[in-house]
């Protein structure tokens, strides 16, 4: 939070995917599966149990996952192969448009980019969404082996994008996140709706700038600062 006497404008703005970006449908995945496959409720879940890592943490791989769901749940190539489709259907969801287009038109007055708790295979499979081309840098937990609420995600990601704590506008749609991030300096925002997520943040960048304009930053010359995949 901005502190008494402490008006630095906002440089960049940084979104979660899941439930912020992207609107996830939770009636797609896995109840859906579990029944088109005769599984138990909370078979899928509880399938990845045994995973030797962990896959936000970038510690197993796609195909690892792969699998431990076939293993797990007595599938063959078919249905696993199925499973994995219904799954990232899920993952992806449906693309919040309003907030996107928002989100977008900070450039270039702000640095955009992405902070997000990520499997393997979520930035291929989040690519048609053109994420990369809208900020400029998005950090994927399996990439990077941190995720939120962890105070080094928060380090890292002001770090690549070349901007203090206090410069930096956050949404988030889980509160120990948000949480997590105020603590670490930021602006942060809990998003509820798209609506009063960009009227909240609107307000703290015209707060912000009250006394200051903003200005555009740039990214820092250090490899891993770009959305293109490099971390």
């Amino acid at each position: 939070m901005t502190r008494t006497g402490d008006a630095v404008a906002i440089r960049a703005v940084v979104l979660d995917i899941g439930g912020v970006l992207e609107v996830v449908d939770d009636e797609v995945f896995p109840a859906p599966a579990e029944a088109r496959l005769g599984l138990a409720p909370g078979s899928i879940s509880g399938g990845l149990a045994a995973l030797p890592g962990d896959a936000m943490l970038g510690e197993v791989t796609e195909d690892e996952v792969r699998a431990e769901w076939q293993r797990a749940l007595g599938l063959d190539d078919d249905q696993v192969d199925g499973l994995l489709e219904d799954y990232w259907r899920w993952y992806v969801g449906t693309l919040d448009r309003p907030l996107l287009d928002w989100f977008a038109s900070q450039r270039p007055a702000r640095l955009t980019g992405i902070l997000s708790n990520s499997g393997p295979g979520a930035r291929e499979r989040e690519r048609h969404h053109g994420f990369e081309d809208l900020t400029d840098d998005i950090v994927y937990s399996h990439e990077v082996g941190v995720a939120k609420p962890d105070p080094a995600a928060y380090e890292l990601t002001a770090r690549r994008l070349g901007v203090e704590p206090h410069e930096v506008l956050f949404l988030d749609d889980v509160e120990a996140n948000v949480d997590a991030a105020r603590r670490a300096g930021w602006h942060a925002v809990l998003h509820r709706d798209t609506a009063t997520s960009i009227a909240e943040m609107e307000r703290i960048i015209a707060e912000t700038s009250r006394d200051r304009p903003a200005q555009a930053g740039s990214l820092p010359d250090s490899p891993g600062g770009s959305g293109s995949g490099q971390t």
